[in-house]
């Protein structure tokens, strides 16, 4: 650890202040993360009030985690640059207002278009949250905040469809779904008021007037657009065509890296390419791309398996997920203390756990194929659950440890970039996958979502290879 990573006395009030700060950072995270998933339980009812096309309901679900992705690193750049408290701020009062304007949406352009602005918000606001961690926490204090954190992005994952469930119970079928934007309204006008007062300010003498990149920014915006269109319109796209996107964006990715290479031999880049020589940030990218494209799968096809194929309400299909989430958030908060004394290993016990619990769950459907399917796989998930809290926040704090702080909203923004890819590309290819063996089972839905379940399953395999490479790595380093 270099003297500038070593943790400063800090006095008993200003522990207090930092960990205020953090805590108004996690309920905004909570807030924004939740949205990816609460909405997934809604879209009957939007079909219905709003008489949605396929189309109109697809761009409702994945325009949000498309302008998310490309927010993410030009508002990390922007918070590292002109100061954390004004990116937040303005970030989450976006949110807000846009959060109310999808609740008053009386036609699908209208609400389509309040989801995309509502994602940007979302983007705007995400970096901001581990840039502060890394501002004001240094080396192993950072693992307790980064723990909270990734309890935090597990419950939001998991517990979305239960809380959308129970918002439109409440609300009716009519009007239910619009409260699940407009519950984000109160919490939102709050957070904005302690952000600005709680947040810290641009520390004195910090230059904030660096260009920021306006050609890296566009580069990076259309690569990523490139990328992730097809995934997201997977299902509405069926032409071939769609996939020759992601090649071109890739090739645009390439651009923007010998643009930000050639840009910051004056400036300062929106994105510091040399992050990647550091093999804790390579690999744990990696890593989280790669998991995330499994995790977040795993919701969406069993939301459609419970409520389109069995039959249950979306309140129970939310219901059924809530171990993984409890699992996940106890595991969250343990793993982030544990951390500093296991390392990369603690985030490779959390994958094969996860692959455990999820390898059982299809065994357990099949062992018990007319028992009801929520509490038959309520032990497995739980299991899976507690794996994935062990992999998010260690992985997390590992991959940001050799970050300098300059550099941590851009680099945050890029860690998440990928975890936003990743999870388009796992629910596309884990998507096709169920639709496509639905097909071929002539409508056996448990059959589709076993299948499905297994290639998910497949992937995070993938991602404990990751980790068992940067294990061997780091063990034949310090061997020689």
């Amino acid at each position: 650890m270099s003297a500038a990573q070593t943790p400063q006395p800090v006095t008993a009030a200003e522990n207090r202040r930092r960990w205020q700060a953090v805590g108004v950072g996690l309920v905004a995270a909570f807030m924004t993360l939740l949205d990816v998933s609460i909405v997934n339980v809604a879209v009957p009812s939007i079909d219905r009030a709003l008489h949605a096309s396929p189309s109109d309901l697809q761009w409702i679900l994945s325009g949000y985690a498309l302008t998310f992705g490309l927010a993410l690193v030009p508002a990390g750049r922007f918070g590292d640059a002109r100061g954390r408290r004004n990116a937040f701020v303005f970030g989450i009062s976006l949110f807000t207002v846009t959060s109310a304007l999808a609740g008053l949406a009386t036609s699908p352009t209208w609400l389509v278009i309040a989801r995309l602005l509502q994602g940007a918000a979302a983007g705007i606001v995400n970096p901001q949250v581990i840039g502060l961690i890394q501002q004001l926490f240094r080396g192993p204090e950072r693992a307790r905040p980064f723990g909270l954190l990734g309890a935090t992005i597990g419950i939001s994952t998991a517990v979305g469809p239960l809380l959308g469930g129970l918002l439109i119970a409440i609300g009716g079928e009519e009007h239910g779904w619009r409260w699940v934007f407009f519950v984000n309204v109160p919490v939102g006008i709050l957070a904005v008021v302690l952000g600005w007062r709680l947040l810290p300010g641009r520390p004195a003498g910090q230059v904030g007037w660096h260009r920021l990149d306006p050609v890296g920014v566009l580069l990076l915006g259309v690569g990523v657009v490139l990328v992730l269109l097809p995934l997201v319109q997977e299902q509405q796209w069926q032409t071939p065509w769609k996939w020759a996107l992601i090649p071109i964006g890739l090739a645009v990715l390439v651009v923007f890296g010998l643009w930000e290479r050639r840009f910051a031999r004056r400036y300062e880049p929106l994105f510091d390419l040399r992050l990647f020589s550091l093999q804790s940030y390579t690999l744990g990218s990696i890593l989280a791309l790669v998991y995330f494209g499994g995790f977040t799968a795993i919701f969406f096809i069993f939301t459609l398996f419970l409520q389109m194929g069995l039959g249950y309400s979306a309140f129970i299909a939310g219901l059924a997920i809530t171990p993984f989430a409890l699992g996940s958030a106890a595991a969250a908060v343990l793993g982030g203390r544990m951390v500093n004394r296991f390392g990369r290993p603690l985030v490779a016990i959390g994958l094969l756990t996860v692959v455990i619990g999820l390898a059982a769950t299809v065994v357990a459907l099949k062992l018990a194929p007319d028992a009801p399917a929520p509490w038959v796989a309520a032990g497995p998930l739980l299991v899976a659950g507690i794996g994935s809290g062990l992999v998010i926040a260690p992985n997390q704090t590992i991959t940001l440890s050799e970050v300098p702080v300059g550099q941590s909203g851009s680099g945050a923004g890029m860690l998440q970039t990928g975890q936003r890819i990743g999870a388009a590309a796992g629910i596309a290819a884990v998507g096709s996958m169920f639709f496509s063996s639905l097909a071929d089972s002539r409508g056996n839905w448990t059959s589709a979502f076993e299948r499905s379940l297994l290639l998910a399953t497949g992937i995070i395999v993938l991602a404990l290879i990751c980790a068992l490479i940067d294990i061997v790595r780091t063990h034949n380093h310090h061997k020689n």
